[in-house]
């Protein structure tokens, strides 16, 4: 684990992956709506956000990946979600909540390598992490144990998706092609390229 404190650098690179992804969320946010707009005639409005649920996962998993510390997926996701509340989330500061809980759903999979590996398989697990600390805390928020089994499984499948697709696949591949061009120039992120 690099046990070594923050850099401004640090700092610097959460601060602009929270913004960036602060205003990709919100985006992400009206994507859903519209969505879920479309899909309740059909009974199936309750959907309409899962599509988009690795989406908003991104920023921990990047940050992560980038600066392989503890926790910094953590707070760049909180900040992300503050910003996105700034910028006019309608749920509100309740997605604080929630952004914890995905930053620590995407750090775990890290955790429990020490923040060494940063291999496909590792990205993967933490999307399959993320994807079920969100579902037990959306499942308690919306009470899915009164919905019907069925609609239950097609979340939990469709954010299992988007997860798998934007948390594992996805992030890991920005982050490896940055490194390639050169644009990261860092030691941290040469020292594990693993695929």
């Amino acid at each position: 684990m690099n046990k070594k404190e923050l850099t401004l650098r640090d700092y610097l690179l959460m601060a602009l992956i929270s913004v960036v992804f602060g205003v990709f969320y919100l985006l992400a946010v009206y994507a859903g709506t519209a969505l879920t707009t479309v899909l309740t005639p059909f009974g199936l409005g309750v959907l309409g956000y899962e599509p988009f649920y690795g989406i908003w996962f991104m920023a921990a998993i990047i940050t992560t990946y980038l600066i392989r510390k503890p926790v910094v997926g953590i707070v760049t996701e909180m900040i992300a979600a503050l910003i996105e509340v700034l910028l006019g989330n309608m749920f509100g500061v309740i997605i604080l909540i929630s952004a914890f809980i995905q930053g620590l759903g995407v750090e775990v999979a890290f955790a429990f390598t020490g923040y060494k590996k940063y291999t496909y398989k590792v990205t993967m697990t933490s999307a399959v992490t993320a994807t079920v600390l969100t579902f037990i805390w959306t499942g308690f928020r919306n009470n899915y144990l009164a919905m019907d089994w069925r609609i239950v499984l097609a979340i939990f499948v469709t954010r299992l998706l988007s997860s798998l697709f934007f948390t594992g696949y996805l992030s890991k591949l920005i982050c490896d092609k940055l490194d390639e061009a050169g644009i990261l120039n860092s030691m941290q992120t040469r020292e594990v390229h693993d695929r």
